[in-house]
Formats: C-alpha cells, sequence, structure tokens
C-alpha cells in the first residue's frame, strides 16, 4: 500500500461546489510540502463528488507519481477559463438557455439532453489531462486502494457510488445509497458534476445521473465502505459550522439568493452534517469499553477525522472576482442580487476564471499550513518529529 499499515488505510474526500473545488488544490499543495519527499501518495482511498470528483480522479491517475499531479492539478485550475468548462460566448449561453427553457415548458425537442450551458469543453479537458488507464495501473502497483466518484441517479433516486479498488472490495447498499463497483471513465466524471438544469446528464448504463451532491445523504460513507480508519475532508464551505444571524429581510429575495439558498443545500450542508455527524458517533464510541462493543455486536469502531475548510467566506471572496465572469453570463447576473452575498454566492459556483481560481487555491495552501501539526499529527508522527528537528 501507499505506507501505511493494513488496518490504518487514510481516506481522503473531497466534496462538491464548482469553481470552489479549486480551495482543494491549495490544501493538498499544502500537504505535499509538509510531509517527506520520499512520502508516495498520502491517500490510500480517494473519494470525490461533483467537482471533488474531479480533483479525485485527477489524483488517483497520478496515484504512482502524487506530486507530480498535485502540480498538474495546480497547473490546470491557476489558467482556468469558463470557457475551458463550458462554452461561454453569448451566442452559445443564448441558443442553450432558449433550447432549455423551449424544451421544459413546450416539450421543444423532448427526450434531448437540454441544459442552460454546454460543457462539451470540460469533455474535452478532462479527456487531455487525466488518464483513466493509470487509475488500474496505480490500484495493481499498490500505490492506490481505493476511488470513488459518486453520481445521483435521476430514476431511482439513489444516491450511487462508483468505485474502483482493490478486488477485496464489495458492492453495499444502505438507504437510497450504493456503492458499485466500476472502471471509472470520463462519463462518471460528466455525471457526477452535471449540476442539475446547468449542465447535461449523462446515462451509464441504465439510467441517467446528474451531480452527485443531490441527495447525498452520507458524503463520507463511501471512504468507510473501501476501508478507511483515517479520514481527511477538505470542504469548500466558509464559516462552517456557525449558527449565521438571523436578519430582517425588507425585500423579496433575488433570485441569486434563492439560487444560492439551493446550491448551498446540495453541495455544503450534507457535508458539514455529515462531519457532525461522524464526530458524534467518535465521541459516543471513545465511552464505550472495548469489551462491550465485542459482547453486544456494536459494529462501531473510532474513525480519526480531520476536517480543513476555508477560513473566509468564499462568498466574499467570489464577490471581489465578480467582474471577472464572461460578459454572456454577467448579462444574466445583471441584478442589485449580482452585487449583494447571495448572488455573489451563485458565482462562486461558476466563476471558473484564473484570478478567482487562484485566490482560492492560496487561501486553501494558507489554511493548511495554519493546521501545520494537525496535518502532521494526522498522517504519520514520525513526519511531526522531522519537522520539529529540521
Amino acid at each position: 500500500m501507499t505506507g501505511q499499515l493494513e488496518d490504518k488505510k487514510i481516506g481522503l474526500v473531497l466534496s462538491g461546489g464548482g469553481a470552489r473545488a479549486a480551495y482543494q488544490v491549495g490544501v493538498l499543495k499544502a500537504i505535499s510540502r509538509l510531509l517527506p519527499n520520499e512520502r508516495g501518495n498520502p491517500f490510500d482511498i480517494i473519494s470525490g463528488t461533483s467537482a471533488g470528483a474531479i480533483n479525485a480522479v485527477a489524483l488517483a491517475s497520478y496515484a504512482s507519481h502524487y506530486r507530480m499531479g498535485i502540480r498538474q492539478l495546480e497547473r490546470i485550475w491557476k489558467n482556468f477559463s469558463c470557457d475551458q468548462v463550458f462554452r461561454s460566448n453569448f451566442t452559445s449561453v443564448v441558443s442553450w438557455s432558449m433550447k432549455f427553457f423551449m424544451n421544459s415548458f413546450f416539450g421543444y425537442k423532448a427526450g434531448e439532453p437540454v441544459s442552460l450551458l454546454d460543457n462539451t469543453p470540460l469533455k474535452l479537458l478532462l479527456n487531455k489531462f487525466i488518464s483513466f488507464d493509470n487509475i488500474q495501473k496505480a490500484i495493481d502497483n499498490q500505490d492506490l486502494h481505493a476511488l470513488s466518484v459518486t453520481a445521483s441517479g435521476y430514476s431511482t433516486g439513489e444516491s450511487v457510488s462508483f468505485f474502483q479498488a482493490h478486488n477485496s472490495i464489495k458492492n453495499w447498499q444502505r438507504l437510497r445509497r450504493i456503492g458499485v463497483r466500476s472502471r471509472i471513465n470520463i462519463q462518471h466524471l460528466l455525471a457526477s458534476s452535471a449540476i442539475p438544469t446547468v449542465f447535461p446528464a449523462v446515462k451509464i448504463n441504465r439510467e441517467f445521473f446528474g451531480d452527485g451532491a443531490i441527495r447525498q445523504l452520507a458524503p463520507i460513507s463511501p471512504v468507510l465502505h473501501l476501508g478507511a480508519s483515517k479520514i481527511l475532508v477538505i470542504g469548500v464551505s466558509g464559516d462552517n459550522h456557525k449558527r449565521k444571524p438571523r436578519e430582517t429581510m425588507t425585500s423579496y429575495p433575488s433570485m441569486g439568493k434563492i439560487m444560492n439558498h439551493m446550491f448551498n443545500a446540495a453541495f455544503l450542508d450534507s457535508m458539514e452534517s455529515d462531519v457532525e455527524r461522524l464526530t458524534r458517533v467518535n465521541n459516543t464510541v471513545a465511552k464505550i469499553p472495548d469489551h462491550i462493543l465485542q459482547e453486544q455486536g456494536i459494529a462501531l469502531r473510532p474513525v480519526e477525522l480531520l476536517e480543513i475548510s476555508p477560513s473566509e467566506s468564499i462568498d466574499d471572496i467570489a464577490a471581489r472576482h465578480s467582474r471577472e465572469l464572461p460578459a454572456s453570463l454577467r448579462f444574466f447576473f445583471h441584478s442589485k442580487g449580482r452585487r449583494q452575498k447571495g448572488g455573489a454566492g451563485v458565482l462562486s459556483y461558476l466563476l471558473f476564471e484564473r484570478g478567482f481560481c487562484r485566490d482560492l487555491i492560496q487561501h486553501g495552501y494558507d489554511d493548511a499550513m495554519k493546521q501545520k501539526d494537525e496535518i502532521l499529527r494526522f498522517f504519520c508522527e514520525e513526519c511531526e518529529l522531522q519537522a520539529k528537528h529540521a
């Protein structure tokens, strides 16, 4: 394996959030700088959803050359532009939007894939910089134990975690969430990142799938099923776990604020709730003697958890970069809602522009460095000792 004991596999969980996933790259960059150079891929199990799935698969494809993979990810995200993810010219945005509304309200070309934006450029980009064959090679070489990509089925309503892993891993099934062994390819990535109505759904086998964050009740669950006993979660929610003051609203909420509320519910809330749930379970298990757990047949075990998430609101960061959005999309967001925090929140999911992405990468790097001691303690005691004597 990747240098971990058989019963101490480390899992990485990368949540969704569109352009917000650039933050994850900064955190991963910091981790690669903190760990010893001779240390290979530090993650036995990698799980991603939506844009986090793209980062997850990219990492898995470079599992045998971990630091090279981090540099490649950083290069891609630092030079991002919206037209590498979706066709952002005015003609394309208007034509796809019109087709979407005509289909929705009048049944125009019913049955054909429709969405507000055309994400064909993303497919071309992913095929260019991800070598999917390398995933199985990394598993065979024991540089990786498992990879999981989660998408949401539009027919069954199930959260499906497609996984490619060591042959000891079996399929699993829980309430509205299942794990299915698969050979991960471009279709899984496009499905997992297909934000409903924004990007088109993708057919895999018999069912159409959309963004994996939708109806994902337990984002941490896949890495647990794949055998992780230590988990690093990289979130993309700023000011998380903090109760926000209740404000008096003097006017009807803007469309930007409503959309931001919907996006946050899909991409952020489940992860925060799952982290809280796992922490509570850990605290409970820690208070129960081992012999009681064994006698009662309680299949619970403590799982070490480290969470790294933005120290600053990503909505606020997006607001500072709102002018970077292509003119075609600024037209649709042109209202006072765009300048308000709610409008900026929507932009934070679609703002695939280098200024915003570079800012998030730096924030991720800085936030991880602030947790240097926790990171070293999480990965290995010897790493911490080496750092103290360096």
